[in-house]
């Protein structure tokens, strides 16, 4: 396990089954309806527990394996808070979709109200993490959640802002308005700045690991270059014409189709037998130019 191939190769597989795991939880709560995704915060809370005491017991281990449960600890905070996000129950105030003209700066706190619960409480966790790990020999779980945290926040500028591409099909039903505040667009000035941020912090990552002087510091700086390589994979995705959401869509649960209920009556004869009727031409008043977002949102 000290091999820093297999510490990538952990972290790229954390991060995929991790986030299929999220998904195929929060839609099939979307199917089973009523208190289901309430109950998917609350039996997720064992996440949250486990994570801040793997992070406290790691403080003072300098070992690869302390640097594999402060990542893994990191994660499971993560990912319960990311669970209470895509399931609505900790989210914002504003559950209401944008008005397609309103401007800007209106757009910019509507969208603040739909993530303002989460945020603050990605803020508390970071903060409380932080205090936890001061002074502490072993910081790469203060470090992952960092990571994740900034880079959240880096991908919610840009598609508010807007980029080429935006997935909205994995949204849950109690996140289905966020897809109102996104906006497409070929390019935004947030986006360049992310790339180079991303792509610097990954080379100071690498740059360590290199220089790592124990099997501990090895490990735990090649998991936070991987992590911060694919969340600039994952910026990528916004611009690059790529089908990444195959990756996760296998995983999910089929969409529940309503029954057809059997009729006595007579089945209604097929458009080629009908009466043809000339009917004037009218306008729809949609523009052919426009298309529906199709794809899924990422942390």
């Amino acid at each position: 396990m000290t091999d820093p191939w297999i510490a990538a190769i952990s972290a790229i597989f954390l991060w995929w089954f991790s986030t299929g795991i999220l998904l195929w939880r929060v839609k099939t709560a979307d199917q089973q309806g009523g208190d289901a995704h309430l109950w998917s915060v609350l039996l997720g809370l064992p996440l949250l527990l486990f994570g801040v005491a793997g992070l406290g017991s790691t403080a003072d281990d300098t070992s690869a394996h302390g640097a594999y449960v402060a990542f893994l600890s990191a994660l499971a905070v993560w990912g319960w808070a990311e669970l209470a996000f895509l399931s609505g129950i900790i989210a914002g105030p504003n559950t209401r979709p944008c008005p397609a003209f309103a401007p800007t700066w209106e757009r910019f706190f509507r969208a603040i109200g739909t993530i303002l619960w989460h945020e603050v409480l990605l803020i508390a966790l970071l903060l409380y993490i932080l205090t936890m790990q001061h002074g502490s020999a072993n910081i790469f779980g203060l470090w992952t959640f960092a990571i994740l945290f900034f880079a959240r926040i880096s991908a919610k500028l840009n598609l508010f802002f807007g980029v080429p591409r935006i997935h909205t099909e994995f949204l849950p039903r109690p996140l289905a308005h966020l897809s109102s505040h996104f906006r497409r667009a070929q390019m935004n000035w947030v986006f360049p700045l992310s790339i180079t941020a991303l792509s610097y912090a990954s080379y100071c990552w690498i740059d360590r690991a290199m220089a790592a002087q124990s099997e501990g510091a090895l490990v735990g700086f090649t998991l936070l270059a991987a992590l911060t390589l694919l969340a600039l994979l994952e910026h990528w995705f916004m611009v690059v014409p790529l089908p990444d959401q195959k990756l996760w869509r296998w995983m999910l649960p089929e969409s529940r189709q309503t029954p057809r209920i059997p009729s006595d009556r007579p089945s209604p004869p097929a458009p080629q037998d009908r009466p043809r009727a000339e009917l004037p031409p009218h306008r729809t008043g949609f523009s052919p130019n426009v298309r529906p977002l199709s794809a899924p949102i990422r942390k």
